[in-house]
């Protein structure tokens, strides 16, 4: 997280989570520049080491050894993770443009988003081939291919287009893990058959002749067969086509040539090289902009063409995170110089590899070794991760500011007031009411759209108002997804009741800083929450802001319901022989405090943002179409404290099996690792309900049923009756985790109302 003690001066962004960036967010923790901001763009929490990738698909490493936790490094540094996909910029207004939210306001900007395989020049190549990159879809697909090989009995063919290094070396990886994967099932490893396709006459024509020989030797051995000056010139379902009139059927196409630059580039203004690749000057800023920064595979240098090799991006970074930093400070930038010669270590999908440097040629199992450890090495500065101390991010700002900067800077540290002296200015949140366009309600009589001291709404008859309120301080440095989620957790206890969402008004408190970035702050968290009040037919009609010392959003909902409360779900209409069904994993609290610890993976931490911000609203319509007879939403009290209402409102008693509980990818690792949220000890006194705590408290889930939950999900009982079509429609509606975790059986008066099982007996599995 951003420390709060340090206001916020200038923004770099960085678009990409590539080998120099890594690079750059590493240093920037280790030797925070005080008052700067960085914040990483990218569409994948996990960025692949491309040296070790075919190490992976040939099975010597797991997932999470090749792959660096954007997520837990952004983290570690106190930057902002987005994830999200930038699709342009805005160089006037110096805004990254991002398909999901507002634009993201930067004073340097940095892109590093490699290359891909330029399957548009061919024909067909975009439908029928897999590219090599992006690296995340090419997984999904090379773990299909290999489930697909193994449960398909007969043969098998398998074109690889591109006989560079990289096609060269994941054709004989793919090669070597699937025919161990027949061998290992007792099935003849033959029936595999691998084509590679060469546009030229000599394959790895970048290598000297000694290394090529190598391979040649290594492919014939292999039974690879090479398919010479073969220029692929269409595909199609199950075939391709070259040049020459060749063709070849093959079960699946793998496109790892011809590198192509993204398409957004284009529309950018930068300038840009032939193949559509950014010209950066030796500093590595862009020819055209100043401001703008490019490293790696999206690069292209002035006057010195080079490879599209990792090893250049990775030597780019420490030279990058320096001019980004001098350039704030308005110091004369390093010159980045490119080796001539590099060491390229390639390995034939065995523990065996190839030394290869200009006229150098060595190979041999000792290569791999060396390799190996050298890939090791280099992941783990990314593995091996400390929080930091604060003292650095509280050093005082050496960053150059205009007299209007100064004074807001001085101000925002040392003289803030209080009362209606906190609020923030009139011409900013102006500006930012402007920007939003919150959904119009015929029974919004005075709201936004010409605003006054208050809101006013019309009630229908027959209804009555449901009131909820709930505001919290951000947990993560994403405003746009805060707002989302804190909007979702508003929403929960309207939908639990059964009640219908009319109007908003929002409660914000936003660190005090420059008035752009808090400007960028409130607009960036607002729109996220009115994305999602608009869904539900909620309209945000007003609302309260200040300065604090940390981000907070809450929101104040009024809803409709029956006013002779027809159709109100409430906690205590539990009935036994009902069974009960939870909509949502739970485990956000653990997984957060972990987060904070640098504990935790970035994709657990994606996945519980995911389900935070789901919203309730289609879960709730199930649920009362199936009958339910009382619910609740899931939240700081955990599902205990949630079920313990329930159970005491209703004067019932229930079992709830631990091995049913749904639970977030992680969490079990972290809660077993002692790390819980500050309201799980509290929360634990819920523990004199348990009729048999014994039982249970040696179960993995045992400590999550105190774990506190944000936006969490409906726990309902439904009838038997109902249950399994209930469970069915709610996992259509994308809860991919609902489940049902228990039964109501009547009260008893002598024993504790909640009994803990380990399995669940014989009840809908949905």
């Amino acid at each position: 997280m951003q420390d709060a003690g340090q206001v916020v001066l200038r923004d770099i962004v960085l678009v990409g989570g590539g080998h120099s960036h890594v690079g750059v967010i590493k240093r920037f923790g280790m030797r925070p520049l005080p008052g700067v901001r960085l914040t990483v763009i990218c569409t994948d929490t996990d960025t692949p080491y491309s040296g070790m990738l075919p190490g992976y698909v040939a099975g010597h490493y797991a997932y999470d050894e090749v792959h660096i936790d954007l997520r837990r490094l952004a983290e570690f540094a106190g930057a902002r993770f987005y994830r999200d996909e930038v699709i342009g910029l805005d160089r006037d207004q110096r805004q990254v443009l991002c398909r999901d939210r507002p634009p993201v306001p930067y004073d340097r900007l940095s892109i590093n988003i490699g290359s891909m395989p330029a399957v548009g020049l061919v024909e067909g190549a975009s439908e029928y081939a897999v590219p090599v990159k992006p690296i995340r879809r090419f997984n999904e697909r090379w773990l299909a291919l290999l489930e697909r090989v193994c449960r398909h009995a007969g043969r098998t063919t398998i074109a690889v287009v591109g006989a560079g290094a990289g096609g060269v070396e994941l054709t004989l990886a793919m090669q070597y893990r699937l025919r161990g994967e027949l061998q290992r099932r007792g099935r003849d490893p033959d029936e595999l058959a691998f084509h590679l396709f060469a546009a030229e006459r000599d394959i790895l024509a970048t290598h000297n002749a000694r290394v090529r020989r190598s391979f040649e030797r290594v492919l014939t051995e292999r039974g690879v067969v090479v398919h010479r000056a073969a220029e692929v010139s269409r595909v199609s379902a199950g075939r391709l086509c070259t040049r020459d009139g060749e063709t070849l059927a093959a079960d699946e196409v793998v496109w790892v040539t011809q590198a192509g630059a993204a398409t957004w580039l284009r529309q950018t203004g930068l300038t840009l090289d032939a193949a559509g690749f950014i010209e950066v000057r030796a500093t590595l800023q862009t020819v055209s902009d100043p401001l703008i920064f490019a490293a790696g595979d999206c690069a292209a240098m002035l006057g010195r063409p080079l490879e599209k090799a990792g090893v250049f991006a990775v030597r780019q970074g420490p030279v990058l995170a320096e001019n980004l930093r001098r350039s704030l400070l308005e110091r004369p930038l390093r010159v980045w110089r490119p080796q001539r010669r590099w060491l390229a270590l390639i390995s034939t999908g065995g523990r065996y590899a190839v030394a290869s440097r200009a006229g150098m040629h060595a190979e041999g199992a000792w290569v791999w070794r060396w390799k190996d450890w050298l890939d090791r090495r280099f992941m783990a500065r990314f593995g091996d991760l400390l929080p930091m101390a604060d003292q650095a991010r509280r050093q005082r700002a050496p960053v150059p500011l205009d007299e209007n900067e100064a004074l807001q800077a001085t101000s925002a540290l040392a003289m803030r007031c209080g009362g209606c002296g906190a609020k923030l200015g009139g011409a900013l949140l102006s500006r930012v009411l402007a920007a939003l366009h919150p959904i119009a309600r015929a029974d919004v009589l005075i709201g936004l759209r010409a605003p006054d001291d208050a809101a006013i709404v019309r009630v229908p008859p027959g209804k009555a108002l449901v009131h909820t309120v709930d505001f919290f301080r951000s947990f993560i440095d994403d405003p746009w997804l805060f707002g989302r989620i804190a909007a979702n957790h508003a929403l929960g206890d309207i939908f639990a009741m059964g009640a219908e969402a009319q109007t908003a008004t929002a409660i914000v408190t936003v660190p005090p800083g420059l008035e752009r970035k808090i400007e960028d702050t409130l607009l960036q968290m607002l729109s996220g929450a009115i994305a999602v009040l608009d869904d539900v037919g909620c309209a945000l009609v007003g609302g309260h802001s200040g300065e604090g010392s940390d981000l907070a959003l809450g929101f104040a909902i009024n809803g409709f319901i029956d006013e002779n409360l027809a159709g109100v779900l409430r906690k205590g209409g539990m009935r036994p022989g009902d069974v009960l069904v939870l909509t949502k994993a739970i485990g956000v609290g653990t997984l957060f405090a972990a987060h904070a610890r640098l504990r935790a993976r970035g994709r657990w931490i994606d996945q519980a943002l995911a389900v935070m911000a789901q919203s309730n609203a289609p879960g709730a319509r199930c649920l009362r179409e199936h009958g339910a007879t009382a619910c609740t939403d899931v939240t700081g009290f955990g599902l205990l404290g949630h079920l313990v209402e329930m159970v005491g409102s209703s004067r019932v008693s229930v079992e709830i099996a631990l091995d049913d509980l749904p639970v977030l990818d992680g969490a079990v690792e972290t809660s077993a690792a002692g790390i819980v949220s500050s309201l799980h000890v509290a929360n634990r006194r819920a523990r004199r309900y348990l009729r048999n705590p014994e039982q249970g408290s040696g179960h993995p889930h045992y400590p999550l049923l105190f774990d506190p939950q944000t936006a969490g999900g409906l726990l309902a009982s439904i009838p038997l009756a109902s249950a399994d079509a209930c469970l069915r429609a709610l996992r259509a509606l994308g809860y991919d985790k609902a489940a049902c975790i228990g039964r109501v059986l009547p009260a008893d008066e002598h024993a504790e109302p909640i009994c803990l099982l380990a399995q669940a007996r014989a009840r809908p599995s949905g």
